[in-house]
């Protein structure tokens, strides 16, 4: 088999980078499925990051003017780039982020699906025309672009946050200015590429596109906090840790800047004694297991009502031991590796952690696959009594947290007791408890599911969470909104000119 280091090269080269930026830099991409070095990139400094953003400002002034329905084509093209290239961006993915196949291919599937999403919305950018106790006058609001925005995204998901923003933004008006994971920066630099094809395309059909419309930059936080602290981006998307969060929303802030944060996520799920269990259990696996645990989604905690907590946790256990760790390439595995060194440890410290406390571990161990520099891992069950310590700390590995309840008030305080409030759901066939756990006394989280997991949300609903998820909204619903800047405008098509509430101001 061709090594991943090789594979990589040739991936990128026909994505259309250039061999040139591979080599010679300081900054070394590895690849989770061995630990291997597979490019050496130059790295950007804040010169770099002032120079982009000044382009990207040029290029508004240009992209703002031109009329929305033709910015969507510019996403239309890049979608129907993305379609061509599925195959090997989504290998890509698999590569550097270790991800299976099937989700190496969906990461980019969702790429697609939020530029067809974003195509139909550039010709449905609303406003509204509102009641006015004036006569003779039209009161109405309206969106216009808003400028610049910074993009910082996370490893887990190296292309498609991107997009969720990028997409919308670039049909709103904004230019974006892209900050990678350092831990995955190669996807970043084949997706430019494309978007750069998507570019040629457009203008070659007779449309202007000014440079600077999207850019990437390669490097570490100090990066992020430039893009951060540029007063010429009016908003900053970062996807991300709590801890990350902490530092880019007050430093966004203090400038009056917009932050739209997507951060932490300790998921949980109910499951009731009136559920489908086969179905619960397909559920609970996937959200549980998929991606290593790496998913901001994950279900890191199960609340099982005690009637079917025995033979539901005898069931889960078995899935677990059966499920295939390995090569994410290998056709039949269904968990790849942890992206570093670093997410293996800090799995080791939350495993020992709740041992301590008294639980019961089954799985967690490492597997020896890819070599000395991988860390593949058995997911972990922990059955637990206590809600407390590692439990309400979210760890970025495929570890679930398995606690007994009786009465579903109970598990949804539980539930809510968590810092986060991103992901949750309820497994049964009663449709009180359903409806309960959707109401206003149910779920505190952004995403409330019934008989699904907490994972694998769609591109048509908002992506977001409340509490120290940060509180803001990507992707669809009207999370729009977010890139461009609300007018009110008020016209006088009379020859009085009557004040509102009532005033009265004459003058000679």
């Amino acid at each position: 088999m061709i090594s991943v280091a090789a594979e990589t090269t040739d991936l990128l080269v026909s994505l259309g980078v250039a061999p040139a930026r591979l080599t010679g830099g300081d900054l070394a991409a590895r690849s989770p499925i061995t630990g291997e070095v597979t490019a050496r990139l130059a790295r950007y400094d804040a010169a770099a990051v002032a120079s982009a953003t000044k382009r990207a400002v040029a290029a508004f002034l240009v992209w703002r003017s031109v009329p929305a329905p033709r910015r969507g084509e510019l996403v239309r093209l890049f979608g129907e780039e993305l379609r061509a290239n599925k195959a090997p961006l989504g290998r890509l993915v698999t590569l550097e982020a270790g991800k299976i196949l099937s989700e190496g291919l969906g990461e980019v599937q969702e790429m697609i699906d939020i530029c067809d999403f974003a195509v139909g919305l550039s010709r449905q950018l609303y406003g509204l025309t509102i009641a006015t106790e004036r006569p003779d006058h039209r009161m109405m609001e309206n969106w216009k672009p808003l400028g610049p925005v910074g993009v910082i995204s996370a490893f887990n998901f190296p292309v498609a946050v991107w997009a969720w923003n990028a997409a919308l933004a670039l049909v709103c008006g904004d230019p974006v200015v892209w900050k990678p994971s350092e831990k995955t920066p190669l996807t970043a630099l084949a997706v430019q590429s494309l978007f750069e094809r998507a570019v040629a395309a457009f203008r070659a059909q007779g449309h202007a596109a000014p440079d600077g419309l999207s850019a990437v930059l390669i490097g570490g936080r100090e990066l992020g906090e430039a893009l951060t602290d540029d007063p010429r981006l009016p908003l900053v998307s970062a996807t991300g840790s709590t801890a990350m969060g902490r530092e880019v929303g007050p430093r966004l802030a203090r400038r009056f800047a917009r932050a739209l944060l997507e951060l932490g996520g300790n998921n949980a799920a109910i499951v009731r004694a009136s559920a489908d269990l086969d179905l619960s259990l397909r559920g609970v696996a996937f959200a549980a297991m998929g991606t290593a645990g790496q998913r901001c989604t994950t279900l890191r905690r199960l609340f099982v009502q005690e009637a079917v907590y025995d033979p539901f946790l005898d069931r889960l256990k078995r899935a677990y031991a059966s499920v295939a760790v390995g090569d994410p390439r290998q056709e039949g595995v269904l968990v790849g590796p942890l992206i570093d060194r670093a997410a293996y440890d800090a799995m080791t410290r939350a495993l020992d952690e709740a041992r301590a406390m008294g639980a019961r571990v089954t799985g967690g161990e490492r597997v020896e696959a890819g070599g000395p520099d991988a860390y593949y891992v058995r997911p972990a069950l922990v059955e637990i009594d206590a809600h407390a310590g590692p439990v309400l700390t979210e760890t970025f590995a495929p570890i679930l947290y398995v606690l007994r309840h009786e009465r579903l008030e109970d598990a949804i305080a539980l539930q809510n007791a968590a810092a986060q409030g991103l992901s949750s759901s309820i497994f049964t066939n009663d449709l009180r408890e359903a409806e309960l756990f959707l109401s206003e006394r149910g779920s505190d989280c952004g995403i409330a599911n019934v008989n699904i997991g907490p994972s694998g949300a769609e591109i048509g609903g908002a992506f977001g969470g409340e509490k120290e998820t940060g509180g803001g909204r990507e992707a669809g619903s009207d999370s729009w909104r977010a890139y461009m800047r609300r007018a009110t405008n008020t016209v006088n098509y009379g020859a009085a000119l009557p004040l509102a509430q009532g005033v009265r101001f004459e003058v000679e």
